[in-house]
């Protein structure tokens, strides 16, 4: 019997990486008026991959559940509107 490939971690791009710490320096400069340097940046983005992201990927796969679970309900409803009354 074959084994199932597991979902490898969560990776972001070199852009979607410096975008966020971007994100982190500006909202560190907006709210607490300090700067912040690139290593702290780094780690904060680190830590959020780390703790944030496996729950954000958790709860949108349940959103895709309830989701096709509608479609579901939906396609079932239609099938049985295609039936014919019988004479």
């Amino acid at each position: 019997m074959r084994k199932r490939k597991t979902l490898s971690q969560i990776k972001l791009s070199d852009s979607q990486r410096e975008k966020l710490k971007e994100e982190i320096a500006a909202f560190y400069l907006d709210e607490r008026g300090e700067e912040i340097g690139m290593i702290e940046q780094l780690q904060l983005l680190e830590l959020f991959e780390e703790k944030m992201a496996p729950i954000v990927y958790n709860r949108a796969l349940e959103d895709a559940k309830r989701w096709f679970g509608l479609v579901m309900e939906n396609a079932e409803s239609d099938y049985y509107g295609l039936y014919k009354e019988e004479a």
